[in-house]
């Protein structure tokens, strides 16, 4: 009774989220860990602009992932993923790949 309660007049559940075990954390955090490198590299280290046509390669290209690196991370944090309280076993399915359940013993 107190759920139905609840839920007339509006207060809401907390929400759970996938939090750091979001792929989009994952990828975020290792575009940026990549990025953050090359672009010591790009800033400390000697560019060799003979090889990449006069550009500082690793410089750019290190941005370029921190950019890559906030787009994810930001995208994570905005929408981030709910997961549902209860989910329903799954039936034994015959479309479904997999082993399937038997009943009885073996």
């Amino acid at each position: 009774m107190a759920d139905n309660d609840r839920s007339r007049q509006g207060a809401r559940a907390p929400r759970k989220t996938a939090g750091a075990f979001d792929i989009r954390n994952i990828i975020g955090l290792l575009l940026g860990i990549y990025g953050v490198l090359l672009l010591l590299a790009g800033l400390f280290m000697d560019p060799d602009k003979d090889k990449t046509g006069g550009i500082n390669a690793n410089l750019w290209t290190g941005l370029a992932l921190a950019v890559a690196s906030a787009v994810f991370l930001g995208w994570a944090r905005l929408r981030p993923i709910v997961v549902p309280e209860h989910v329903e076993p799954a039936e034994t399915d015959p479309t479904r790949p997999g082993p399937t359940r038997r009943g009885g013993s073996h």
